[in-house]
């Protein structure tokens, strides 16, 4: 670890020049170059006892190693089949919830199954990542991706027994995660104001806990939006008044919240520029393509919907507290446990919390069920004639093929064309639909605190900002690990950021953010981690080189799964017109899970995926 003004500074990339779609040819280095030896034997694929990768800073999320054979695959790299020397029940492809999910299904049903989980990642759990950070002896863990169980109750009935299986008890977190914590250290949010857009850099402290007025006082703006913020916040207005809620929904549902606030609310422009990036972090688009009918259940201070259209309580009928301090990597490291005990002491959702993994467990050649890091899966394929399936996959640099009776493909789904040459052209189109929206979560580790605490604010957000947002870690405490102590001691903030690129609309701006997210190098992202701490905590002495333990960039050019909500999604009749739908058709003994199966980017969708998968192939 790499303290002080000393943060890691690991470059991925030079420059720009090298695109998604270049030639790259893999050279998958070992996330432990210690485990080349063991890496190059074909029957032995065990990692070393030292092998930790959650403790590994810098770039993270699709690190280096992870992504460079796929694309090389997707640049129309050939790669054959080789001798086999494995053969397996089920293959899966993807370690992370959804795969590990997949192989919990199954081997609950067949229990003596030999399994294979392929991950390309050095780590896993996929999105669901854990990092962690040891600052002056304390331990401080933090999400680097899928964050929570959000709304437990809306789970479908199989997520919600595998989650009840693995030992997670939601109910608990009422006791875990202390929500008094923002009264009680009088914190609230601000607003970081751009000197492009409204004339000056200003920060606003109090967005939500202070009076509208005072607050919009404070606003570098005119006082015409002044009074239109005072409005739209504090009015009861029906914006439309002659229309039922049936009539309003239909109507809005095609109308960007950032028209509505326009042509029904009526704000001022500069009101509009607050909330252009507002729900970045949650759509990765901006509010011009946000349907208005989303506003109504979300609950992060967008004004101006509730007494149009009332909130059908979705998400607000039962708080956001349902978080692990890696957050959903817990339910990973518990899928884990329940596969291959051994790689996971402990026994309760309490003790995984600081339980440190085996990682040597995880592949032992007398293991049914092995999970096989750092190997990239590039070519699948049907045999006719033994109706098997044939799995070839990149590990070390080296090409590998195992035989499987079923296969569960739990990766990205625009992988799958590309390793399924067989699949039918109309499927490839579907699954090539669902364009993967781009984000990255930058972790800083702080020694304290305590300049936040002087300002009396938890959460930044910034109008024109690389980083979107910066915020607190949840205020959990469970299985001896607290999240946040008094001011005076350790902590690790979130800083979000979604590449935003206004003039390209609709899935396309993700495939350009996605090429934005690679080619940006450790470097640019650390800098401007420095310079918007420093924009927003400069007036209490903070120091960003002194100030900052340390950084990890869990970059993910392919993050959220495709959303089918925004404003420019097609209007479906049925079901079975849904590319996401026709994209996850069996084919052969080739079957398909993950949350881009279901179009939506949570948890309970990747569970749920694979159980389907995985009903497929028992029946």
């Amino acid at each position: 670890m790499i303290y002080k003004d000393k943060i890691t500074r690991r470059d991925f990339l030079s420059g720009t020049q090298i695109a998604i779609g270049a030639a790259i040819y893999p050279t998958m280095l070992s996330a432990c170059s210690k485990t080349s030896s063991k890496l190059n034997n074909h029957t032995n694929f065990q990692l070393p006892e030292t092998y930790y990768p959650p403790q590994k800073i810098g770039l993270r999320g699709s690190h280096d190693g992870s992504w460079e054979t796929m694309h090389s695959r997707v640049s129309g790299r050939d790669f054959q089949h080789q001798k086999i020397l494995e053969e397996y029940d089920l293959v899966i492809v993807g370690g992370g919830i959804s795969g590990l999910s997949a192989a919990y299904f199954f081997q609950k049903e067949q229990p003596n199954s030999k399994i294979l989980i392929i991950e390309n990642h050095d780590d896993f759990g996929g999105h669901a990542k854990r990092n962690e950070f040891t600052i002056g002896g304390d331990l401080r863990i933090g999400y680097g991706g899928t964050e929570a169980i959000d709304t437990p109750s809306a789970y479908n009935p199989e997520s919600i027994k595998l989650l009840s299986e693995i030992g997670i008890k939601t109910e608990k977190f009422y006791n875990y995660f202390d929500q008094d914590f923002w009264a009680r250290n009088k914190l609230s949010k601000s607003i970081v104001f751009d000197k492009e857009t409204f004339g000056e850099d200003k920060i606003v402290f109090g967005y939500g806990s202070r009076s509208w007025e005072d607050f919009a006082e404070d606003m570098p703006v005119s006082d015409k939006a002044k009074s239109d913020f005072v409005r739209v916040h504090t009015s009861k207005e029906d914006y439309l008044p002659n229309l039922n809620l049936k009539e309003k929904y239909e109507l809005l549902r095609q109308v960007s919240y950032e028209d509505y606030l326009r042509n029904y609310c009526k704000v001022d422009e500069q009101i509009i520029n607050i909330y252009k990036r507002w729900g970045m972090s949650f759509w990765c688009v901006g509010i011009d393509e946000i349907p208005t009918t989303l506003i109504q259940d979300y609950d992060g201070g967008m004004p101006g919907v509730t007494h149009t259209l009332p909130r059908t309580g979705h998400r607000n009928d039962e708080p956001y507290i349902f978080h692990f301090p890696d957050g959903n990597a817990s339910i990973a490291r518990l899928l884990v446990r329940k596969l291959i005990p051994l790689a996971m002491p402990g026994s309760t959702m309490e003790d995984v919390v600081l339980s440190r993994a085996n990682y040597s467990e995880l592949d032992r050649t007398d293991n049914n069920i092995k999970i096989r890091l750092n190997s990239t899966a590039v070519k699948i394929t049907n045999t006719e004639s033994e109706g098997t399936v044939l799995t070839t996959y990149v590990l070390n640099n080296k090409t590998h093929s195992v035989k499987s009776k079923k296969c569960i493909l739990a990766c990205y789904n625009s992988a799958i064309p590309y390793i399924c040459p067989e699949i039918p052209e109309t499927q490839k189109k579907a699954l090539s639909y669902n364009v993967k929206a781009p984000l990255v979560y930058t972790k800083v580790a702080v020694p304290n605190w305590t300049h936040f605490e002087q300002l009396k604010t938890d959460f930044v957000y910034y109008t024109s900002g690389f980083y979107k947002q910066v915020e607190f870690a949840y205020p959990i405490e469970i299985g001896g690990y607290k999240a946040i102590g008094k001011s005076d001691s350790p902590m690790v903030l979130h800083m979000c950021h979604v590449p935003w690129i206004p003039d390209v609309k609709g899935s396309d701006q993700w495939r350009a953010g996605r090429y934005s997210v690679l080619t940006t190098t450790f470097q640019q992202y650390e800098n401007h981690v420095k310079e918007q701490l420093l924009q927003a905590l400069g007036s209490t002495g903070f120091n960003p080189d002194k100030d900052i333990s340390a950084i990890t960039v869990n970059r993910w050019p392919h993050g959220y799964a495709y959303s089918p909500d925004l404003i420019w999604e097609p209007h479906y009749n049925d079901d079975s017109e849904k590319p996401w739908v026709i994209g996850r058709r069996p084919f052969g003994g080739i079957h398909i899970a993950n949350s881009d199966a279901g179009a939506s980017a949570d948890t309970n969708t990747a569970i749920s995926q694979a159980f389907r998968a995985v009903q497929e192939i028992l029946n």
